[in-house]
């Protein structure tokens, strides 16, 4: 059998102050090929460029991966404000719907930071711009030198900084088969309200969410609030979720 495909999308950058280029980390790509066992195939976030039809019709899953950019707040009744830029709003108008198009039909959908943050607002819940301005939550965004700029070591980027307890007995924890785990952060936005159809599985000890899942999915259906994209070939939490992923694609190819 061939190797299931998995779609990665794409985000928008302007290179050089002037081509705008659609691009993904390779970690996303590795993650895919190496520790999923699949194709991993970036599509343009782009209503204009890429049809939901046309690439479901291609696709064995879909990976919605983490990006500098925040969901646009006009998507979830709030008024935009300068802490939650930058936007890809492009990317916010494919990405919804292909959300709920996946959900429908149970195609394996696996949402990492901003993708997990558009998998809560695609079913009506809401984002807060900076998780760490509530009361009681703590920097969930990626470390920084004294200066300001962002640490240079990506061993310190993504280490491990705080642990999420899982719920028992959901689909997180009979996947680990752990009642918590320590991730990596990376980020300043975050689920302020869960989504009507959002099942919390996972939360950080500051009550952020970290985990959901999705009510009557009739597939795989997960989100991280973390990079699970970072050595997903040797961290245990993180191959284990991308291995169930690949697995889920493989089941899905498998019938069509």
């Amino acid at each position: 059998m061939k190797k299931p495909v998995i779609g990665v999308i794409g985000n928008t950058h302007v290179v050089e102050n002037r081509f705008t280029v659609q691009m993904t980390g390779e970690r996303n790509f590795r993650a895919v090929a190496q520790a999923a066992g699949a194709m991993p195939l970036m599509f343009a976030a782009c209503p204009e460029i890429t049809e939901i039809e046309a690439l479901l019709g291609l696709v064995d899953g879909i990976l919605l991966t983490g990006a500098r950019a925040n969901v646009h707040p006009t998507h979830f009744g709030t008024a935009p404000d300068p802490k939650h830029e930058p936007y890809d709003e492009r990317r916010d108008a494919l990405a919804l719907p292909l959300i709920r198009a996946c959900v429908d039909r149970g195609i394996p959908l696996f949402g990492i930071c901003r993708g997990f943050q558009e998998m809560n607002v695609a079913f009506g819940g809401s984002l807060h711009p900076e998780i760490r301005e509530l009361p009681g939550r703590m920097n969930h965004r990626m470390p920084r030198l004294p200066t300001g700029e962002i640490h240079p070591d990506p061993t310190v980027v993504f280490a491990e900084r705080h642990d999420v307890t899982l719920k028992p007995e959901g689909t997180f924890a009979r996947l680990l088969g752990l009642p918590s785990i320590r991730v990596n952060s990376l980020h300043g936005q975050g689920i302020l309200d869960s989504g009507a159809r959002v099942i919390v599985e996972g939360m950080a000890e500051d009550g952020t969410i970290e985990a959901i899942t999705i009510a009557d999915a009739p597939g795989f259906a997960l989100g991280v609030q973390w990079h699970a994209e970072y050595a997903a070939q040797t961290n245990p939490v993180n191959s284990t979720l991308f291995r169930a992923f690949g697995e889920a694609a493989r089941a899905y190819q498998r019938g069509r």
